[in-house]
């Protein structure tokens, strides 16, 4: 998949105590017509999103968005491990990707968020001294305590592996609570972090007080939508959040083994936020 060409990418760190976080800033084709924060999501989630992340960005600033792609602090190439990374610094970085793009191109802010980034995104919005105008919100998770059992159950598959090895995410969340740290899929998971994710609200009391374009992958055209997505868009609706959801049927290109590459993605959301700015 090629984008149209535009301004090579930034990159640059970015001062976000503790350290420093790496970012990647996509300079807007043109006229501005916005700024776009991207918020990754957790763990091998983010690498294998890089690529989609990468197109988007560059497609949305070909269309005159500045872009800006941010490691959260113990992530890709920012200060710390990722089993120094806390719920709670990982917001200030939003702030601070935020401030950033503030200065440089004094347009409203869209918040992009992908996976858990996604639910992040909506935590940050709710508790924001200036919340974002809009959000984009890829496949979000829904339930931050759901997220984490399923976390869990790579260490549980990979215990199942070695000969007489036993345990369950009810043993490694008793772990955790403990104040053990526990090495998952080759990540070293803090007892503060899971459990920030743990006793996250759900999706559904997080209703956002700005527009939102929510995107959900369908494994066939005709699918419904999964229940906890029409369950919470009828929630959103109920509480008066301009929500447009997208159905997509595509691959779930964040958890595919091979690098994979969506243009019903990148399209959508290219065309999505074109129209946004023809109709302001």
């Amino acid at each position: 998949m090629r984008t149209a060409p535009g301004q090579p990418a930034e990159p640059f760190f970015l001062d976000s105590a503790p350290g420093r976080r790496f970012c990647l800033f996509h300079p807007p084709a043109g006229a501005c017509r916005g700024a776009v924060l991207y918020v990754h999501p957790f763990a091998e989630e983010m690498n294998r999103s890089r690529r989609m992340a990468a197109l988007q960005a560059r497609a949305l600033a070909a269309r005159g968005y500045g872009v800006l792609q941010l490691d959260l602090y113990g992530c890709g190439d920012s200060s710390g491990d990722f089993g120094d990374a806390r719920w709670a610094i990982w917001k200030t970085d939003i702030a601070a990707g935020a401030a950033w793009l503030q200065r440089r191109l004094e347009r409203p802010l869209t918040l992009w968020g992908l996976r858990l980034g996604a639910l992040l995104a909506l935590d940050y919005a709710r508790e924001a001294p200036e919340p974002p105008q809009a959000l984009i919100l890829w496949q979000p998770v829904l339930n931050g305590a759901t997220y984490l059992t399923q976390f869990l159950r790579l260490r549980v598959a990979g215990a199942m592996l070695d000969e007489g090895a036993k345990t369950s995410t009810g043993a490694l969340r008793q772990a955790l609570q403990d104040g053990e740290t526990l090495e998952i899929a080759g990540y070293d998971l803090a007892p503060e972090l899971a459990m920030a994710i743990d006793t996250l609200p759900p999706a559904d009391t997080l209703a956002p007080a700005c527009r939102v374009d929510w995107f959900e992958a369908l494994g066939a055209p005709e699918a419904a939508l999964p229940a906890g997505a029409a369950r919470i868009q009828a929630e959103w609706q109920q509480r008066g959040v301009d929500l447009q959801l997208h159905a997509l049927a595509c691959p779930p290109f964040w958890i595919t083994p091979e690098i994979t590459e969506s243009r019903a993605w990148v399209d959508a959301t290219s065309a999505v936020l074109g129209e946004r700015a023809d109709a302001s």
